[in-house]
């Protein structure tokens, strides 16, 4: 029964780890639903995970490496 348990978990893990979207891709849906929801005048930006200071993250891609950031304006 925990050989099982154990099996479930980590296929899971393994198949969260491939589920990890390419940064443009993710960049590219998000740029998308903000513009179908009608918001104007914003920027997102790639940036390294260690590089991110006070900017608003709203994604991470490429196995959390890299967040993506927004700015309004």
């Amino acid at each position: 029964m925990k050989s099982l348990i154990l099996a479930i978990g980590l296929s899971l893990v393994a198949t969260s780890a491939f589920a990890q979207k390419d940064c443009e891709e993710l960049k590219g849906e998000l740029t998308a639903k903000f513009q179908a929801k009608g918001v104007k005048n914003f920027t997102l930006e790639i940036v390294p995970a260690g590089q991110v200071k006070d900017e608003k993250v709203i994604g991470s891609c490429d196995g959390g490496t890299k967040k993506i950031t927004y700015k309004r304006g």
